[in-house]
């Protein structure tokens, strides 16, 4: 599962179906195709969670939101764009969660780049739990045509958010190899979250991960 510890704010944000379809309309009806659009996104969810992507039919989606299939075309173009939407949507939330954290942690005082690197991938660990049946979906092999070279494109800049943060030396291949292990702990375990289903054990999770990564994030030497 990819995912950001800080976003960089910087890089453009790739404009979906749904945000082109609410372009241009008056506070009301944006306010209808909202409903639309969450409607369609609820039922996208449980039939790929019940029936994995492949088998996932948009005829199902659409009676399941109540949606006309024109209508679920008209905003997501299809299945593809139903996905893509759930894992842009997923990322979004992640995004904020983790900003605003590392924001509180900064107007404490926090400026320790191993500190700031624990409590933000503390909130994105409780994100993953706290949408453990989104995530789910997004860490399976069935996806979209294209979807997991997308991943790994993300992927590898969540990597470079994090060199960043950690105030690592991307050119030294060390520092590469410590934040690529480091961020490949935090989406390790938020799939171990993914699949868990008592709070009490996700809790004991996510402390034990942010116990190993205070000692893995300490600089060396």
């Amino acid at each position: 599962m990819s995912g950001i510890v800080e976003s960089a704010g910087t890089e453009p944000a790739r404009q979906l179906p749904e945000e082109q379809a609410g372009m241009g309309l008056s506070e009301g009806d944006a306010g209808q195709d909202r409903s639309i659009r969450r409607a369609l996104l609820d039922a996208a969810l449980e039939v790929f969670t019940e029936r994995g992507y492949t088998d996932a039919g948009l005829t199902e989606i659409a009676a399941r939101s109540g949606i006309p299939v024109g209508s679920l075309f008209q905003h997501y173009g299809g299945k593809r764009g139903l996905y893509l939407a759930l894992w842009e949507e997923f990322r979004e939330e992640q995004e904020r969660r983790t900003a605003a954290t590392l924001t509180a942690e900064r107007a404490r005082g926090v400026n320790d780049p191993a500190a700031l690197f624990v409590a933000g991938s503390r909130a994105y660990l409780e994100g993953a739990w706290d949408n453990r049946r989104l995530g789910r979906l997004l860490v399976e092999d069935d996806g979209p045509a294209g979807f997991d070279a997308l991943r790994r494109q993300w992927d590898r800049a969540w990597v470079r958010r994090n060199a960043r943060l950690l105030e690592v030396d991307e050119q030294r291949r060390a520092g590469r190899v410590r934040v690529s292990v480091l961020t490949t702990v935090i989406g390790g375990a938020a799939r171990e979250l993914g699949d868990c289903q008592d709070e009490t054990e996700a809790r004991e999770i996510v402390d034990e991960v942010c116990g190993i990564l205070i000692h893995l994030s300490a600089p060396p030497g």
